[in-house]
């Protein structure tokens, strides 16, 4: 019986695909190909904590952590897995709406977690870790703005992974070669007032050979950035849809003149294009706004400008003003389907507190980390060369604690499309009547602004789960 097994299977296989369609006996060799992958995979997830991260640059910082986290016997296995932005983005949402199981542990950029806050405090995704920051004393060692983009009515969901203060970038060789002291500007008004002539040095009478300043009204986000650094910003700090708070109107009456009519003192410079980095290298546009990260990039970019630039403080809106703001942000969460919290909760700080991690991610990309005992380190305090001596990290780390409060609102993206079409009509109205006086423009921005913010109003209104968490923020 036992030597005649074989046979009798053997048998049954060839009854069997004699008395099927070519079609489902091709399903089942796939099914008998693909099982022992399904339950290795089935395997490996019952054994390992599963971490999505969407950026490469992240993800070859952690391996080396993650593998020292792997090796110690008492913990948990970590899978590290890079996941293209958009796929991660969907599939941690439709894992949070279908209520099925997604990665433990999860990096989110500022522009996800919109999304994810949609809908009541109980719907979502991660877990709350509001309460344990606040009794480890995480709170107190971790910069407190950087918890804002994470926060939903009164409530975080994640651990900040960077701070992402923004200076000023400027080609200094060229400023200082004209004799101008870039320490004795204050504001914005000090700026263009100070550098407007370098606009038409060596060029002919009238037509300028340089600008000012990187900005357009595309850039959506630089513009955003500009508001929250004057106090003002798309949303009010109950997180409600607020285009017409005070200072917005002002400083975009003041971007559009730097960018449309005769007073124009900008140029779009593109980040990341050949292009933009063409504009600079050739001192196109003599400054540019820019957040540690892009410091970072432009190192590696733009090498040739070298010994070429400087960083200062931004410019204030108004005296004695805010000389920082704010651009990207990324966060971790442990998701409410996580096997073990206290396991990803241990993992996820030995990951985002170590200094280990915070010097080679200011050593690769100049991103400076947000805990606040870091901001000592030696390495921070460095010279570097690339921009003329200066200690790059301490004059972020400077502006740190003044980066100014990020909205979390599931309507950002919405928003910041409204913003692009108000500013694009009122730089081609400054363009089309020559209108250099920011006061000009004022009317028809407040009506435009005012416009745009009773279409998302009415937007959110017809959302069933949209209306329902304005009630909350309300109460």
């Amino acid at each position: 019986m036992k030597g005649r097994y074989p046979e009798g299977i053997i048998s049954w296989a060839q009854s069997f695909f004699e008395n099927i369609s070519p079609g489902v006996g091709l399903i089942f060799l796939v099914f008998l190909a693909t099982l022992p992958v399904v339950t290795m995979r089935a395997a490996r997830e019952q054994r390992d904590l599963e971490f999505w991260v969407f950026a490469k640059q992240h993800a070859d910082a952690y391996r080396p952590l993650v593998d020292g986290w792997n090796s110690q016997a008492d913990n948990k296995s970590v899978d590290l897995q890079l996941i293209d932005y958009q796929a991660m983005e969907r599939r941690m949402l439709s894992g949070f709406m279908s209520g099925t199981p997604v990665a433990d542990l999860m990096e989110v950029e500022r522009h996800m977690i919109g999304r994810v806050f949609s809908g009541p405090l109980e719907a979502v995704g991660f877990v709350d870790l509001t309460e344990r920051l606040k009794r480890e004393g995480l709170m107190e060692k971790i910069n407190r703005p950087s918890f804002s983009p994470w926060t939903t009515r009164g409530r975080i969901f994640g651990l900040p992974h960077d701070v992402h203060p923004v200076l000023l970038a400027y080609r200094a060789d060229i400023v200082e070669a004209a004799g101008i002291d870039m320490s004795r500007i204050e504001t914005w008004e000090d700026f263009v007032r100070e550098l407007r002539p370098l606009m038409f040095e060596g060029g002919a009478v009238g037509r300028p050979v340089r600008y000012l300043l990187n900005i357009w009204h595309t850039q959506r986000d630089t513009i955003e950035m500009l508001l929250m650094q004057a106090g003002g910003g798309l949303f009010n700090e109950r997180d409600e849809v607020d285009f017409l708070r005070e200072p917005n109107v002002e400083v975009l009456a003041r971007i559009a003149t730097w960018i449309g009519g005769p007073g124009r003192i900008a140029l779009d410079a593109p980040r990341f294009s050949a292009s933009g980095n063409k504009l600079i290298l050739d001192g196109t546009v003599l400054a540019t706004p820019v957040p540690d990260w892009l410091a970072g990039i432009w190192q590696y970019d733009l090498p040739d400008l070298g010994g070429k630039l400087k960083l200062m403080p931004l410019p204030a809106w108004v005296p004695g003003g805010r000389r920082t703001s704010v651009l990207g942000g990324t966060m971790l969460g442990i998701s409410k389907t996580a096997r073990d919290f206290e396991e990803c909760w241990d993992f996820a700080k030995s990951l985002y507190l170590s200094p280990t991690l915070a010097e080679k991610f200011f050593r690769d990309s100049h991103i400076i980390s947000p805990v606040v005992e870091h901001w000592g380190l030696a390495f921070y305090h460095q010279p570097n060369a690339y921009y003329s001596g200066q200690c790059s990290g301490a004059l972020f780390i400077e502006q740190a604690p003044h980066v100014p409060r990020r909205t979390s609102s599931p309507f950002s993206m919405m928003a910041l499309d409204a913003l692009g079409t108000v500013m694009h009509k009122v730089v081609d109205y400054a363009d089309s009547q020559q209108i250099s006086d920011p006061k000009a423009l004022e009317p028809l921005l407040r009506e435009l602004l005012k416009k745009e913010e009773e279409r998302i109003k009415r937007q959110i209104a017809r959302n069933v789960f949209h209306s329902g968490l304005a009630q909350e923020v309300q109460r």
